[in-house]
This record gives C-alpha cells, sequence and structure tokens, in this order.
C-alpha cells in the first residue's frame, strides 16, 4: 500500500469513528429530557422506599397498582421524608392527620395500630386509604378517577360528592374532574378549594411523569 493510499485509509477510519462519536453523543442528548423528566427530579430520599411501596401497592391494588402516581404522591405530601410535620399537624411520609390515620388503622387491623411515622405502615396505610377513596368515585377514565381520588384524600369525599352535584347543576359532566368538577366549588373557602385544586393537578400532571419516566410503574395519567 502506498503512502497517499494508507493516508486515505486513515482518514477514511477516523471519519468513521468521528461519525460514531456524533451518534453516541445524539443518542445521550436525546435521552436526556427523559432523564431530567425522570430521576434527576425525585427525591435522593425517594429510592429507598420504592420497593416497599410497589410491594405495598400491590398488595392492595394487585399487580396493575398505580404506583407511580403513588409515589408522586408522596412526593408532593413530603417529599419522601417520614420526619415531616405540617403545620396543620399532618404526619410522616404521607401526610396522615392523626384523626385519619387512626380511622385508617380502625376500618384496616391488619394494618396494625396508628403509626404515620413509621414509613412502612404509612406507605401501606396510603395505598389502602386511596383504594378506599378510589372505590368511593366513579369517572370517565382512570385519569379522571385518580383526580376526584386525590381530591378527596386532600379534603374529603363528601367534598367530591358536593362538588358532582354542583358541575351536574351547572351542566357539567360530573363523570369528568379535568375541566368540569374541577370548576366548581361547592362551599370551600377560597384557599381550601384553590390548595384541594393544585393537589391532584401537582400530582398527575407533574411529578408521576417523573416517576413512570425512572422506572417506578404504572401511572393514573400516562400519556
Amino acid at each position: 500500500m502506498t503512502l497517499d493510499g494508507l493516508s486515505e485509509r486513515v482518514i477514511f477510519l477516523w471519519r468513521v469513528a468521528a461519525v460514531g462519536v456524533l451518534a453516541v453523543l445524539f443518542l445521550v442528548l436525546a435521552l436526556m429530557p427523559r432523564f431530567a423528566c425522570g430521576a434527576e427530579l425525585i427525591p435522593r430520599d425517594a429510592e429507598q422506599y420504592h420497593r416497599d411501596l410497589v410491594r405495598e401497592a400491590r398488595l392492595i391494588w394487585g399487580l396493575t397498582a398505580p404506583t407511580a402516581a403513588m409515589a408522586a404522591q408522596l412526593d408532593q405530601e413530603s417529599r419522601f421524608n417520614p420526619s415531616a410535620v405540617s403545620p396543620a399537624g399532618a404526619l410522616g411520609i404521607a401526610q396522615f392527620m392523626p384523626a385519619t390515620a387512626k380511622w385508617i388503622a380502625g376500618a384496616y387491623p391488619a394494618l396494625g395500630p396508628s403509626d404515620p411515622r413509621n414509613p412502612r405502615w404509612a406507605l401501606r396505610a396510603l395505598a389502602q386509604y386511596d383504594k378506599f377513596l378510589w372505590d368511593q368515585v366513579n369517572a370517565a377514565d382512570d385519569c379522571h378517577r385518580g383526580a376526584k381520588m386525590l381530591s378527596a384524600y386532600n379534603g374529603g369525599s363528601g367534598w367530591v360528592t358536593r362538588d358532582e352535584a354542583l358541575a351536574a347543576q351547572k351542566g357539567l359532566r360530573r363523570e369528568l374532574w379535568w375541566g368540569n368538577v374541577e370548576t366548581v366549588n361547592a362551599g370551600r373557602s377560597a384557599a381550601a378549594w384553590a390548595e384541594n385544586r393544585a393537589y391532584p393537578r401537582g400530582i398527575l400532571l407533574l411529578r408521576e411523569a417523573r416517576y413512570i419516566a425512572a422506572g417506578w410503574g404504572r401511572g393514573l395519567c400516562e400519556l
């Protein structure tokens, strides 16, 4: 092989290598939005509860448990901090009010005594309470139903029922939360109503996608 031929071969191999490097860089850049939407925005403390949450949720909901939605809920409630205490007195990783935790423990004796500061108890209690609320509401699909469930978790299922009735009186569709039931206020204070409406939005329309992308399982408003 001549010197010129050798030079041409070296240049060719260099170009192939350069194209390969660019292809890898392109792939990395293409995947970055997914990771930025997922793992990088998830609290550092979350991963230690990943397996426990999946196990407890599936125990109660079955294999199709919406674990990504529950993870997003815990993120919004406490950022996975088992020592969290709200100004209103809500406790632990799931931010149960003491009275609510006591009711759940009484309604579901298999959970054991009320212990909202114990992450293991709180994860199972959250899955159980979510399932209880899920069974109380009906909607057009899982996304609307999940929003009603979360509204009930935040403010009580009685308010969801009253909001549905008012929505129907106004000619809105009671089986739809987004853009329908969520737009009416059956009597809450302005602050309580705003907080309640922001609750399912923050969980299902913002945080849930991060946990789906990070491999936490199924959500309720997956696109």
